[in-house]
């Protein structure tokens, strides 16, 4: 890809403060991180999205999150890719996932939506799922709970307890996707965990 085109980091969630500190809004929470500590502001609206335009050590990069309700989220990243230029493999997307322990994160580089309807409508949309996700590990319910229920509740103590740390990380794995690489970036970050990042440094 060359240098002077923007990357489009999407973060998956719903809208709306009810929605906020969910499960389901990982995604958000890691572009919030990524553009408070990037100084990117997200001002800007177009396409059903909010996003922001800035650079990451020097790469161009654009931060957005779809104002729609998460099913119905790739129309409005579709858009947005289009109206900046911007095909599938320009396009990075970071969501929660069930199917990971909770502060495990993995990256993909294509693939179905493994059940997660965000993702799901992003495939529609565009007809492809050649883009690259990070994948945040929020893991099941531990009860009888529903997995709606559960995605869309808040974290347990346990779980806000390390969450901080859990946005770190995914904001490290995304870095290290930009400037290393998408082989190097899943290397790195292939089957860690919070919790072993945290060892001696907080107690779990």
């Amino acid at each position: 890809m060359p240098e002077h085109r923007f990357q489009l980091i999407v973060g998956m969630g719903n809208p709306g403060e009810e929605y906020r500190l969910t499960r389901h809004n990982v995604g958000f929470m890691v572009v919030d991180r990524l553009a408070q500590r990037q100084g990117i502001l997200l001002d800007k609206r177009h396409c059903e999205s909010i996003f922001g335009l800035g650079m990451v050590k020097g790469r161009p990069v654009v931060l957005a999150k779809p104002m729609t309700f998460m099913n119905l989220s790739g129309p409005a990243v579709k858009d947005l890719a289009s109206f900046l230029k911007l095909d599938t493999k320009e396009i990075l997307v970071i969501h929660d996932d069930m199917d990971l322990i909770f502060g495990k994160i993995r990256i993909k580089q294509k693939g179905g939506d493994g059940g997660h309807n965000g993702v799901k409508s992003l495939i529609e949309a565009f007809g492809s799922g050649a883009f690259v996700r990070v994948r945040v590990g929020i893991g099941r319910p531990q009860t009888r709970q529903e997995a709606k229920a559960y995605v869309l509740g808040g974290f347990d103590t346990n779980q806000e307890r390390l969450l901080d740390d859990v946005i770190d990380m995914a904001q490290d794995a995304v870095d290290t996707v930009l400037f290393k690489g998408l082989s190097g970036a899943m290397n790195r970050f292939h089957g860690k965990t919070i919790p072993e990042r945290n060892i001696g440094r907080r107690q779990l």
